[in-house]
């Protein structure tokens, strides 16, 4: 058996490099570890942390296809963070002119939870501990 340890990261393609990153620092609060430009590929690659364990490369690429994410395409369902407070969260999101979905009661833990996407329209998902 593979002996895994932990997630190391999440890559996250973007159309809009500015937009994204503007999204996943200032209104998540992923905080930028390294930001390089590689101009072979035309293409940015942001590395973000959040409580200082990496989780995300955000890159941008020339013209890049669209996925289909929604409603439940094979492939990555969503990303998900858990937060203290999802009344709070869902009103933070709300003041910066994000909308999410009606808040959900999972079924089998009783926690509540809710969506959002991000500029690319991939669904985050709230989870309150």
């Amino acid at each position: 058996m593979l002996q895994i340890q932990q997630i190391h990261h999440i890559a996250i393609i973007c159309s809009d490099y500015t937009y994204s990153k503007k999204f996943y620092t200032e209104i998540l609060g992923l905080k930028i570890e390294r930001e390089v430009y590689r101009k072979e590929r035309d293409s940015y690659k942001l590395d973000l942390s959040l409580n200082g364990n990496y989780i995300i490369e955000l890159f941008s690429f020339p013209s890049p296809p669209d996925r289909v994410s929604r409603p439940e395409a094979t492939g990555l369902r969503h990303l998900a963070f858990a937060v203290a407070n999802l009344d709070e969260c869902v009103k933070e999101l709300s003041e910066n002119q994000i909308r999410s979905e009606p808040i959900r009661i999972d079924e089998f833990t009783g926690k509540r939870f809710t969506f959002i996407a991000d500029p690319d329209n991939l669904p985050i998902e709230f989870y309150e501990n």
